[in-house]
């Protein structure tokens, strides 16, 4: 009779147990508010999809519970930070480098080979250093496609609607194809061929960012489109700004053309990039995993927790940006506020080498179009932003322009 019932009270408990573990609307969060799984299988997913990106889901999400919270992706608990102060206590150097590649092979269930802590920071300097190289070796193929494009944008009259998201995606795809690829991309017809197959890939990417089915091998970005789309479309909106960095610019190069070593003399342009990347929350949402239990204010974080900084409502934080939907590159001029950014790793020694090279491509074009061209919006378009692993326009965005005389 003992033994049937320490067998019952056993199998009682691995039952509970294998309940509590199986079923995740049983779990408990370690006490971070959040959303119980709408679906066993897969958790708050389809909460997700509803909400239109995950931007959007953990922006309602944030702002319903507060600076922590929780959900669940699949069977896997996930912890999302929303304010700067609470991901300041969550910041670790020694965390992976690349937090794309984190939330993605933590979501879909695999990791890679990985290396030491040593060896990824040896990793990480060196891609920097060949980003730079790179960029260095290249400025004057830079320099020539954005005259190109100037000249192409001169020879339109002035009435012309421009698809600006369909020219940045050209000249990004010029620049970067030619620059690794080499000649075979001097032919416009094999960058078109290119920018249908880029097209048809990030399209996959998106729908796969947003529903769970990523293929774990599709981990690309497009950030040096969308910086100099998004620079442009906000310099349209505002004359005042635009007519502020004509006139750096016109002090910092005069009639010469823009060489890399006068790139830093340019600091209200750098402002400019910085509020451009801020306003349209060009990376919404980053992610490291929790290697040891921690603690971030109350709450216990669980060991292989997926832990996601939500910097898409971090950087419309009120109270951390005054203004937050005004696009007001001042700001940036205050040494605390960019050392908040820098935090980020939206700029200074944190700062990504894709970014620094979106950074320097967006600087050239810009500077190159602003000598010449006023930009100017065209009235009454409706701007919707779509949130994926870049922020980008929902819709085409049009311009026009006139020569400055």
């Amino acid at each position: 009779m003992l033994d049937f019932a320490i067998f019952a009270v056993t199998f009682l408990l691995a039952l509970v147990g294998a309940v509590l573990y199986l079923y995740p609307a049983s779990r408990q969060a370690s006490g971070i508010p959040g959303l119980p799984p709408t679906e066993e299988k897969d958790g708050n997913l389809l909460d997700i999809v509803n909400s239109g990106s995950l931007h959007e889901f953990l922006a309602n999400l944030h702002e319903r519970y507060g600076p922590v919270v929780s959900f669940w992706f699949g069977r896997r608990l996930v912890v999302s930070l929303g304010s700067i102060d609470v991901l300041k206590q969550h910041f670790n150097p020694n965390k992976a480098p690349d937090p794309f590649e984190t939330m993605l092979k933590s979501l879909l269930g695999y990791q890679s080979g990985g290396g030491s802590v040593g060896e990824d920071h040896v990793r990480r300097r060196r891609r920097g250093e060949a980003v730079t190289a790179a960029l260095h070796s290249n400025f004057p193929l830079l320099l020539q496609l954005s005259e190109e494009l100037l000249d192409k944008w001169l020879s339109y009259p002035e009435t012309q609607h421009i698809p600006l998201s369909q020219h940045m995606l050209s000249f990004a795809l010029k620049f970067v194809t030619r620059m690794v690829l080499g000649s075979t991309f001097e032919d416009e017809q094999e960058v078109i061929r290119f920018q249908k197959i880029h097209g048809t890939v990030w399209s996959e990417i998106g729908k796969g960012f947003l529903d769970g089915s990523l293929d774990k091998n599709t981990t690309r970005k497009k950030q040096y489109q969308e910086v100099c789309t998004w620079a442009i479309h906000f310099l349209t909106m505002s004359g005042d700004v635009q007519k502020k960095l004509h006139k750096e610019i016109e002090q910092v190069l005069g009639k010469d053309p823009i060489t890399s070593e006068k790139i830093e003399q340019l600091r209200y342009c750098r402002q400019v990039l910085c509020e451009t990347v801020r306003t349209a929350k060009l990376t919404p949402v980053s992610a490291r995993l929790q290697d040891i239990e921690g603690k971030v204010g109350p709450f216990v974080i669980p060991k292989e927790t997926l832990v996601l900084y939500a910097l898409g409502v971090v950087l419309q934080d009120p109270s951390t940006w005054p203004s937050p939907h005004k696009f007001d590159p001042d700001r940036f001029a205050d040494e605390p506020v960019m050392k908040v950014f820098s935090s980020l790793g939206f700029s200074g020694t944190w700062e990504c080498p894709e970014l620094r090279f979106a950074y320097m491509v967006t600087t050239v074009l810009v500077s190159v179009l602003l000598k010449r061209l006023h930009l100017l919006a065209v009235e009454g378009q409706i701007f919707e932003m779509k949130y994926e692993l870049v922020t980008s326009s929902r819709e085409e965005a049009w311009i026009t322009v006139s020569k400055r005389h």
